[in-house]
């Protein structure tokens, strides 16, 4: 039930507080599910993800060289941790419906039709943003941090903290391509119009790189292929605002 249809005089329109205790418990034991299953179904798959993981440092490494595994469980746990990770980012969409189920009855009916898309659209954008540090990324970084490895000092890399190391990029990469997200809400929840945040734009350039520098390794390439984009994204959530910001504000913003 929505707020527009709710009657704050009659208890009735209002679930106990133990009932939305209940649903929130059946929602979470959903996601839960849904991400064991998948972990279940990829589970027997477990070394071929790895070696699919490491296929871009595996392409740029010396010849006749390999990784390594310095623990003695790592050849067991490693892939495993891999297959948590991946269960719950291929579950994703399903936890997000879930959480979407449970606080939708108590939002306003243009509310709804606010969230739904950015949902839809935040999800998608931490899709593509792992894709384009997996595609992208990924063989620049281990190209240029393999060729610049000393002479004599063979490169091979622990299993373990090199998916630590990966994950690290996912994260770093699917979080920065939230950037028009965030940017429209700061707009739509009216902490900021488009004209002041549009001429704040040589700090949010600076504030790219800054992050570019805390949250990836420290070479210049990958700290630039995350700011760009940063950069680039801000300014798509500085367009697509126009569609969720009321016409009368935007026009008190001038051209």
């Amino acid at each position: 039930m929505s707020k527009e249809n709710a009657n704050p005089t009659d208890p009735n329109d209002e679930l106990p507080f133990i009932s939305h205790l209940v649903e929130l418990r059946s929602r979470l034991l959903r996601a839960v599910v849904a991400v064991a299953v998948v972990a279940v179904a990829l589970l027997p798959f477990a070394n071929t993800l790895y070696g699919y993981l490491a296929g871009p440092l595996m392409r740029h490494m010396p010849e006749n060289s390999s990784m390594i595994a310095i623990e003695v469980a790592s050849p067991f746990l490693t892939p495993f941790k891999l297959v948590m990770v991946l269960a719950f980012v291929v579950a994703l969409p399903y936890v997000l419906h879930q959480v979407w189920a449970f606080v939708a009855p108590g939002l306003y009916q243009n509310e709804k039709r606010f969230a739904m898309p950015l949902l839809v659209s935040s999800t998608i954008l931490f899709y593509v943003g792992c894709a384009f540090a997996y595609f992208v990324v990924f063989p620049l970084v281990f190209g240029f941090l393999t060729s610049v490895a000393p002479e004599g000092v063979e490169v091979m890399t622990d299993i373990s903290r090199y998916l630590d190391f990966v994950l690290v990029l996912f994260v770093a990469f699917g979080l920065a391509f939230e950037v028009p997200i965030a940017t429209i809400l700061l707009i739509a929840a009216g902490i900021v119009d488009r004209a002041s945040l549009a001429a704040k734009r040589p700090y949010v350039i600076v504030g790219a790189f800054a992050l570019g520098m805390l949250l990836t390794p420290p070479d210049v390439i990958s700290q630039t292929l995350l700011a760009l984009p940063m950069w680039l994204l801000f300014e798509v959530g500085l367009i697509f605002s126009r569609f969720f910001v009321p016409e009368p504000a935007l026009a008190d913003e001038g051209p």
